[in-house]
């Protein structure tokens, strides 16, 4: 289905901006060293869809109402064929390091992987930083996380990868949120491939899991020294102190942060879920909780969770079953982005400091891997107020003694969100989905002046 054309044209022109917050005061100097950049994702920026194997998400996007706007990431940002301009703008943020997806897809493409060979080079030549990830959601359409094999596959993709990165590629990540990929396309369906399997979705977690221990593997077998993951979590607040809510909201804990942590982290799974998955649990976690150079978390909101109330409720806008035995509740009294999310700063401080105490010593050093916002137009306060208000309550965690090595902003570029499809723009730059044409938004001048006032 081709893309609704509808006006793109920026709302105002982009103003200078100072790496000061709404009050006027600076952000506090992080540590030397820290590592500042930018993430995008392969399918949502990198159109060329003709040019690679089909993935889960083209099925998924081809079928009539899957799409809030009825549109596809056949061409996207087309970042495939303008990565030189996309670096370019890398280069005049000023960041230090660069997050992007490798497509699965792709690299089984003839010619695939000579782009990553031309994006790497690109970016090492203008003093960037590559970091890959190597599974971001687009699942080439031949094979499925309900499948065990899958994550042997994987490994052998991760392995093609990394011997023709390897030379110039020092940071790796192996997967981005599997526990999103598990609940919105296998547990729920809203997102690729579509499956509403609810409870029966656990072994696309394990499985994950499992590629992410095996792709460990690989990549330390060609060399790789700087290897995590980019696990997605947030605090969990009981809705009240009855202990109905206190029950389910440790229920959704465990569902949504300590499963797909503490396999990572501890080699063993909450109690009870376990005996819930496939195959050899117990031999499975000594291959994933491979040890890790570093944790990557992406941050955007808590969630306040009670008993279920006897009828269908949501999670991030999307319907869920009234017979789980949770209820996601709004948290009132603050602000929201235009995807609805509330904005809690504070909650990324609770949340490392949280991971702190309850890991110790087996949690490595951190790297925020996603925090962003989605907005609309060249002047975008709010997007600055964001990510001046999350850097300061990231500061705050630093100086509890929490260990963050890094921070990336979700996303470079505006892009395809997903299900939202174009109605979401979350980059510090503006694409106008018509001619394609970038445009810094103001977000991108303050950040590159918190960059510059950083070093």
């Amino acid at each position: 289905m081709p893309r609704p054309q509808r006006p793109q044209t920026p709302q105002k022109s982009q103003a200078p901006q100072t790496a000061r917050s709404a009050e006027g005061a600076p952000l506090p100097p992080f540590p030397p060293g820290f590592l500042w950049g930018v993430s995008t994702s392969a399918h949502q920026i990198e159109g060329a869809a003709a040019e690679r194997e089909p993935s889960v998400w083209d099925a998924f996007s081809a079928e009539p109402g899957r799409i809030k706007d009825g549109s596809t990431a056949t061409v996207a940002c087309d970042h495939y064929h303008r990565h030189r301009e996309d670096v370019a703008l890398l280069s005049g943020l000023g960041v230090d390091a660069y997050r992007f997806s490798v497509s699965w897809p792709r690299v089984d493409s003839p010619g695939g992987l000579d782009f990553y060979d031309r994006l790497v080079d690109a970016l090492c030549a203008a003093g960037v930083r590559p970091v890959p990830t190597l599974f971001h959601w687009d699942l080439p359409a031949r094979l499925d996380w309900l499948e065990r094999d899958t994550a042997s596959r994987f490994a052998e993709y991760v392995a093609r990868v990394a011997d023709r990165l390897g030379d110039r590629v020092r940071t790796w990540i192996t997967l981005n949120e599997p526990a999103e990929h598990t609940l919105l396309g296998h547990a729920l369906g809203v997102h690729a491939p579509g499956r509403r399997l609810l409870f029966d979705a656990l072994p696309v977690a394990h499985h994950q899991l499992l590629a992410h221990g095996l792709a460990v593997a690989a990549l330390r077998a060609a060399g790789a020294r700087d290897v995590g993951i980019a696990n997605s979590h947030g605090p969990t607040w009981p809705a009240s102190p009855e202990a109905a809510d206190v029950a389910a909201a440790d229920f959704y804990d465990v569902l949504l942060n300590r499963m797909f942590a503490e396999p990572v982290l501890l080699g063993r799974y909450p109690e009870g879920i376990a005996e819930l998955l496939p195959g050899d649990v117990e031999a499975d976690l000594e291959v994933i909780a491979a040890p890790l150079d570093w944790y990557g978390i992406n941050y955007y909101a808590p969630a306040r969770v009670g008993a279920p109330q006897g009828a269908a409720t949501e999670f991030g806008g999307v319907p869920l079953p009234a017979e789980l035995p949770f209820a996601p509740r709004p948290i009132e009294g603050r602000p929201v982005t235009d995807s609805g999310w509330p904005v809690v700063p504070e909650g990324l401080t609770e949340l490392l400091t949280g991971f702190r105490d309850r890991y110790g010593e087996q949690l490595p050093p951190v790297i925020i891997t996603e925090n962003g916002c989605s907005g609309e137009g060249l002047d975008d306060p709010g997007r600055i107020t964001y990510l001046d208000g999350h850097l300061r309550a990231l500061h705050r965690a630093i100086e509890a003694g929490v260990d963050v090595r890094g921070y990336f902003v979700w996303s470079l570029l505006d892009n395809w969100e997903w299900a939202e499809g174009y109605a979401r723009r979350f980059g510090l730059v503006h694409v106008d989905y018509t001619t394609l044409r970038r445009t810094p938004k103001a977000s991108y001048a303050w950040f590159r002046e918190v960059l510059r006032a950083q070093r």
